[in-house]
């Protein structure tokens, strides 16, 4: 008896041995943040055999067939297009000259070098931070489209309001306009894809992002990769980019969540060219293995720029940057880096999820400390609550190093915005988190206009009023075990990894 358990304590040792030196070759061996490499480095250790199961589904970063068709559908894109446009601007200043001050300079340059981000000048914006005016406004417009409609959204539920979106869809399709329609499988969890068996009827088109045939189901790595992104083109001039989704949810039509709070923006004039340009790269690399025909760039309309143009108050000089897993520009983070570092005065930030990289965490307390008012706030409730720790854990983190972290009472915040005292905003899909800086597509506006930031910095200092200031006695006063729960949650923060949130969750009841 003895014998035997001697036995099968030095297999299981040998067999632990095996396991984490599997875990250092897998890991390791491909190109990711510290922070991930070690975290999947945990769960691989302490969860073996589970572990492999779960980065074969979670972990595994793109295959290089995967990241050459996307860089190649964003490379096409790139020598027929964008070179093109950005031949039209070179005569012209980089800005015009009431934005014309080196931080926004610096930050415009980063964003054309590093993701290839020309900057319009002619665009006419409107601010929306309620679904229901939000998504009356589209419908209105998608009514109004006359040749072409270009719509990709993270989530597409097939509930009141995405049967309201799809309907208008259905009518612009029946009346000869070109409609194209990418969705996340994930994010629109439940929607099946004869949810658009209509549409596709009258000769609208519906893909789901980067998708490959049932039989390819195991071998391709989607599960942690997620198209993010949130947005309409119409007839190519009218755009819409930001945080909202379609979903009865967003429009304070969930019982759980309530009001939802969070913004996007239309946009008329030059940038919904580049929104459209963003589209027909993640258009060409969805349809790759399917009959659906390619967007042909031919269909976008080329844009000039005028002096008048350049001289109008109203109009806004915007960057349409992306980011995604295809590529390591990390386009977004940088620009939200480069903000921060040239803020003036002050910077205000909204976030669902604030679980920073440590270049983001080191940069808003930098600026706190150097006299800049950096204010950031989140949600009072979790929609995922081991996310929500990991942002409590963060957010404790930051009051203790001056940052000023709010966390907003009426409802659910969802809005990724950023606003600084050197009149540059940003407005779009990506939140501060891991996910949305390495593993999500995301799409985001960079903004160079006075009124705009006025605008923005108005509404965040209204949210103020339904919000509460967090300090360290608040974070002190937190028990210990619920202090566990948010280190533990910091800890796997960057894989983000959903069948462990929903495995926790179920074992040990976060709360």
């Amino acid at each position: 008896m003895i014998l035997t358990w001697d036995i099968i304590r030095r297999t299981i040792e040998i067999l632990w041995i095996i396991n984490i030196a599997f875990a250092v070759w897998t890991v390791f061996r491909s190109h990711r943040s510290v922070v991930s490499t070690w975290a999947w480095m945990l769960v691989l250790t302490i969860l073996p055999g589970i572990g492999f199961i779960l980065y074969l589904f979670f972990g595994r970063q793109l295959s290089h067939d995967e990241i050459f068709a996307i860089q190649s559908a964003q490379k096409e894109t790139r020598n027929r297009y964008l070179k093109k446009q950005k031949a039209m601007l070179a005569e012209h200043d980089l800005l015009p000259e009431k934005e014309r001050k080196p931080r926004a300079r610096m930050l415009s340059e980063l964003n054309l070098n590093n993701d290839d981000a020309i900057l319009t000048f002619a665009n006419k914006v409107k601010v929306f931070t309620s679904g229901p005016e939000l998504f009356d406004q589209i419908i209105a417009d998608l009514k109004q489209a006359k040749t072409s409609i270009s719509l990709e959204f993270y989530t597409f539920y097939n509930d009141n309001l995405g049967k309201r979106v799809l309907r208008a869809l259905e009518e612009a399709s029946a009346k000869g306009v070109k409609v194209r329609v990418i969705y996340d499988v994930s994010g629109s969890r439940g929607t099946k894809p004869a949810f658009f068996n209509h549409l596709r009827e009258l000769g609208g088109e519906a893909q789901p992002f980067i998708s490959t045939s049932k039989k390819h189901w195991f071998t391709t790595p989607r599960l942690n990769y997620h198209l993010h992104r949130k947005l309409i083109v119409i007839d190519h001039h009218i755009g819409y980019i930001g945080g909202f989704n379609i979903g009865d949810q967003y429009v304070n039509q969930s019982k759980k969540f309530g009001h939802w709070r969070d913004t996007h923006l239309r946009v008329v004039g030059q940038s919904p060219i580049l929104m459209e340009t963003r589209f027909a790269m993640d258009w060409n690399t969805s349809i790759r293995r399917t009959a659906l025909p390619k967007f042909d760039l031919s269909e976008l309309h080329a844009f000039t720029v005028e002096r008048k143009d350049l001289d109008n108050d109203d109009n806004v000089a915007m960057q349409i940057v992306s980011s995604g897993p295809d590529n390591q520009h990390y386009g977004i983070r940088r620009g939200y880096e480069g903000i921060i570092a040239g803020a003036k005065n002050y910077i205000y930030i909204q976030t669902p999820y604030l679980i920073p990289e440590e270049s983001i965490l080191e940069a808003l307390i930098i600026a706190a400390n150097s006299g800049v008012d950096v204010r950031i706030m989140i949600p009072c409730m979790p929609d995922h609550p081991f996310v929500y720790r990991a942002t409590e854990y963060y957010a404790k983190y930051l009051v203790a190093h001056g940052v000023k972290i709010y966390k907003y009472n009426d409802g659910f915040i969802h809005a990724k915005t950023m606003v600084s005292g050197s009149n540059i905003s940003s407005v779009g899909s990506a939140n501060q988190d891991f996910r949305s800086y390495t593993l999500n597509f995301e799409v985001n506006a960079f903004n160079y206009n006075l009124q705009l930031t006025q605008e923005l910095k108005q509404i965040f200092e209204k949210d103020l009023a339904s919000c509460s200031l967090l300090t360290n006695e608040y974070f002190n006063q937190q028990s210990k075990w619920l202090k566990f729960k948010q280190y533990f949650s910091r800890l796997l923060a960057p894989i983000f990894l959903q069948i462990i949130i929903k495995i926790l969750h179920f074992i040990i009841f976060w709360s």
